[in-house]
């Protein structure tokens, strides 16, 4: 099938459906049986989709698996209750005492915190390294390296990495390690992670497959070697999600591809609107030729959404906030992925990195353009950059 075919197809298969358009909510904890062996065969088949207790999920739940899998293209996927618990049980899976894990040093600020936090109180080791590093990753691999962790693009500034070189890396034969990728800014529309060599994908579903800001959710999908050591760890967790939540899911789904588009369309009018500004030193986008990565954006990547950034050229703090609290349309708010356009200022990017240097001490603004019409949301911006300007 074709990309928007597969988009509404996906999940909708008639033992989930029960024959109607849409899979229904199955609330549950106690599955009941009815003999002996109704429980024996259930239990039997407690990993593949049967129903047997509630936190291995309903068919609300395995309809949700199986869209993901299909559209991402892994053997399988679990449902985690937000993004931030399927990064973490992810890498759990995957690590013991004594282990030694590579994180990309753009990481999702939780993922680093969990990394400096909780993986060193474990015992593992982490070495944040270069996005831009490429095979050179090979340079920093350890005797007891299990995991490569990748975040592309970068949180907040946007860097691209050559995933299928640090793949290709990764799993030389003398090597063996299991590379996860945070795949949350491509969704499973923009970037299809197993035919460019990653393990496992990670999703904070919350964003653009929700795509209304009225749920949080996660997922991992993992190919055919890694997926019962992820199932069966992230059970062993007590991983589970809301069957409400996964139908909200469910149902974003079969809009993605319209509105990744439109995000997409909107998002880089803006964009190259924002290159022209006196206020602006540079756009931090991967569809623009000058962004760090923009080479293996082109060549592996199926399109852009509408998360970026940019640097101000100057800025002191109350003309930074004068321009903030004013917006219309731009609010301020911790996530991105929804209908609603969002604003967020960083003034300390320098600081959440430990293997690169950060290039700017101005600050750094990063935007979701919404499905606001453009025109209003240049207007906001313009009248917000009015603001800051007066307060230089």
């Amino acid at each position: 099938m074709k990309k928007n075919t597969a988009i509404v197809n996906a999940g909708r298969q008639k033992k989930w459906t029960q024959g109607v358009i849409n899979p229904p909510v199955f609330r549950a904890s106690t599955i009941v049986f009815d003999t002996v062996l109704d429980m024996k065969k259930a239990t039997a088949k407690r990993a593949e989709q049967e129903m047997f207790y509630g936190r291995r999920g309903t068919p609300t739940t395995f309809a949700f698996q199986d869209a993901m899998t299909e559209l991402e293209g892994g053997a399988g996927c679990y449902v985690y209750p937000c993004g931030t618990a399927a990064i973490t049980s992810a890498i759990l899976s995957f690590v013991k005492t004594g282990d030694h894990v590579l994180m990309v040093d753009t990481a999702y600020e939780p993922t680093r915190d969990f990394c400096e936090k909780t993986l060193a109180g474990l015992g593992i080791d982490v070495t944040f390294y270069d996005p831009m590093i490429g095979r050179k990753i090979e340079t920093l691999i350890q005797s007891n390296t299990t995991v490569i962790f990748l975040e592309s693009p970068g949180s907040l500034t946007m860097e691209v990495q050559d995933v299928p070189g640090i793949c290709e890396v990764a799993h030389a034969q003398n090597h063996d390690i299991t590379v996860i990728l945070d795949n949350t800014w491509a969704s499973p529309v923009l970037f299809k992670p197993f035919e460019h060599g990653v393990d496992v994908s990670v999703q904070a579903a919350t964003k653009y497959i929700v795509g209304h800001s009225d749920a949080m959710l996660g997922t991992a999908t993992a190919n055919e070697k890694c997926w019962p050591t992820l199932r069966e760890n992230s059970y062993l967790l007590g991983q589970c999600a809301s069957p409400d939540d996964i139908y909200l899911a469910m149902r974003g789904i079969r809009t993605l591809g319209v509105r990744l588009k439109q995000h997409q369309t909107s998002a880089l009018q803006i964009a190259e609107w924002l290159a022209q500004r006196e206020e602006v030193d540079c756009v931090l986008h991967p569809a623009f030729e000058n962004h760090p990565g923009h080479e293996y954006f082109k060549r592996d990547f199926q399109g852009s959404n509408g998360l970026f950034s940019f640097i101000l050229k100057s800025s002191k703090p109350e003309a930074l906030t004068a321009m903030l609290d004013g917006m219309e349309h731009f609010k301020m708010g911790f996530s991105w992925g929804g209908y609603e356009s969002l604003i967020l200022a960083n003034s300390s990017v320098g600081k959440m990195r430990s293997a690169t240097t950060w290039p700017f001490s101005q600050p750094l603004v990063r935007l979701h353009i919404g499905l606001e019409d453009v025109e209003d949301l240049i207007d906001d911006l313009e009248r917000g950059f009015e603001r800051l300007n007066e307060h230089l």
